[in-house]
């Protein structure tokens, strides 16, 4: 039985490479006009701003906020850790997203089969709340924690466990959705059903050793849980 669901945010709700290409393009931008070197920085970040590549690498794809902060600082002589911080928090509640499915009918079906609803993010949470509001489905979800809601960020199981207690569902009647190995160790260590997608960076020989069911994208996890129920 399935009774909640817990989505990362990038790569899962929002394609990553439409979404947070364009990000990391504006950021290297706004960051050299505070004395960042672009072509230093975008190699730091392990992205390709002519051909609009992240590599496999890329610190990007998973890190939270905070995270960046610590790898990008030494890069912007002209910013500290909190303005630098700030600033990128900005950008990114600022960022176009690109769902990577129609997102209102995907959680309204979610809902009606009557399934608690959860967002953990490596991003912060006001961002996150900006961009479900954004795209129209904040109002849906039961809970929504960033890097800094207090619970920490993946892949420790903190944000999933936080859920799974707000929402009063033993985590093992819920399932983690996720585009990186990230989202899947958050899942197993808090002792949910993991389901990868592939709208994230990673592909599927990397994720399914990781996880009970890889799917194309979030369209297909209420028939996955359907089937989990009958089962």
């Amino acid at each position: 039985m399935m009774d909640a669901a817990i989505f990362d945010k990038d790569g899962t709700l929002f394609d990553f490479r439409a979404t947070w290409g364009g990000w990391t393009a504006r950021a290297i931008d706004h960051l050299a006009g505070h004395g960042a070197d672009r072509a230093l920085l975008a190699r730091r970040l392990g992205y390709d701003v002519a051909a609009g590549v992240f590599a496999k690498n890329s610190p990007v794809i998973a890190s939270t906020t905070p995270e960046l902060v610590d790898i990008m600082h030494g890069f912007v002589p002209r910013m500290d850790k909190g303005q630098l911080l700030d600033s990128l928090s900005e950008l990114s509640a600022a960022a176009p997203q690109a769902p990577a499915a129609p997102l209102r009918p995907v959680f309204e079906a979610l809902k009606a089969r009557g399934l608690k609803l959860g967002l953990a993010t490596n991003d912060t949470e006001a961002p996150a709340r900006a961009h479900l509001a954004g795209a129209g489905v904040l109002d849906l979800f039961d809970f929504v924690a960033g890097c800094d809601s207090g619970w920490g960020g993946k892949p420790a199981p903190g944000q999933l466990l936080a859920f799974a207690n707000r929402v009063g569902v033993d985590p093992a009647r819920s399932v983690m959705v996720g585009d990186s190995l990230h989202d899947l160790h958050a899942g197993r260590d808090a002792g949910m059903k993991r389901a990868a997608v592939l709208t994230g960076i990673a592909e599927a020989g990397e994720l399914a050793p990781h996880a009970d069911v890889v799917l194309p994208d979030i369209s297909h996890l209420a028939a996955w849980i359907d089937e989990q129920r009958r089962s």
